[in-house]
């Protein structure tokens, strides 16, 4: 085993002493994946050294303080938005995508052009998003800061994330499977949920997993439709912060950094739990 290992690294030392170029690319490769990793693990360990031992039980208290400052509102109010914001968003971007996949003609310049505006849309900063949810939820339709006006304006954010995501599931799944269901008798509709959505699958669930995060990590958009109110909501048009506003409220009154730090904790095992299960829901969907 030893002299197999040893004769693999002199045949690598001959290639890289006849392409330099190689071993360079080698070593900057390595080096990217360090310093990425080295960075991921800094931040996470930083987070945790701050946030865990300012993490206390009146930061979970029901009801919200200035003495306990508590996050649970903040919790709640998330898991709400989360959920809103996925059942206005997956159904929209999947069937969205189904529809210039399966069914539009290749080659259609309004194909073209939705697939350019998705792609835009997806480049803009989020308080862009966040103007336009104070100017047309917020104001205009008088929801006023709400839920649902942050719901609103975050699933618009997150729609063109799962539009392309299952574009590009739905263009992976090979023409065979189309062509075997047809010949067997299958309509348009019967293949592609039967046949193609389920093959799919994988690749839309990643999308959907994307945006989740980017909808528990998102301040900016929610500062201008949902608010900062500090309270489990009564109904959707009442006011609420999630998990990030509030992080971000309480750093910059400079009053509760601990807490901030707490809240941080919280929040990335928030997003850790969210992803797991979604993975695990994916995984049971991809075997069932």
């Amino acid at each position: 085993m030893i002299q197999i290992n040893a004769q693999n690294i002199h045949q690598k030392l001959r290639t890289y002493k006849r392409s330099p170029l190689s071993l360079v690319l080698l070593l900057l490769v390595v080096s990217a994946t360090i310093i990425t990793v080295s960075v991921l693990l800094f931040i996470i360990g930083y987070i945790l050294v701050k946030g865990i031992p300012n993490i206390t039980t009146d930061l979970f208290a029901w009801k919200y303080t200035s003495e306990n400052v508590s996050l649970a509102p903040a919790i709640i109010n998330t898991l709400i938005i989360v959920i809103l914001a996925l059942l206005i968003a997956v159904p929209l971007g999947i069937f969205a995508a189904i529809y210039l996949v399966e069914y539009a003609k290749r080659g259609n310049k309004l194909v073209e052009m939705i697939r350019l505006t998705t792609e835009t849309l997806a480049g803009i900063p989020s308080i862009i998003y966040g103007l336009f949810g104070l100017l047309f939820f917020v104001t205009a339709m008088g929801w006023g800061f709400s839920i649902l006006a942050g719901a609103f304006t975050l699933a618009i954010m997150i729609l063109p994330v799962i539009m392309r995501t299952t574009e590009e599931a739905l263009k992976a799944v090979p023409d065979s499977y189309r062509e075997g269901s047809f010949a067997l008798g299958a309509n348009k509709l019967r293949t592609v949920f039967r046949i193609i959505l389920p093959s799919a699958m994988p690749g839309i669930l990643s999308g959907i997993i994307l945006s989740i995060g980017r909808i528990v990590g998102e301040t900016a958009a929610l500062l201008y439709t949902a608010g900062t109110v500090a309270e489990t909501p009564k109904n959707l048009f009442s006011s609420g912060r999630t998990l990030s506003v509030h992080m971000y409220v309480l750093s910059s009154e400079g009053l509760y950094v601990n807490q901030a730090y707490a809240t941080a904790v919280v929040l990335l095992v928030t997003v850790i739990i969210i992803n797991w299960l979604s993975n695990f829901l994916a995984k049971k969907i991809t075997k069932g």
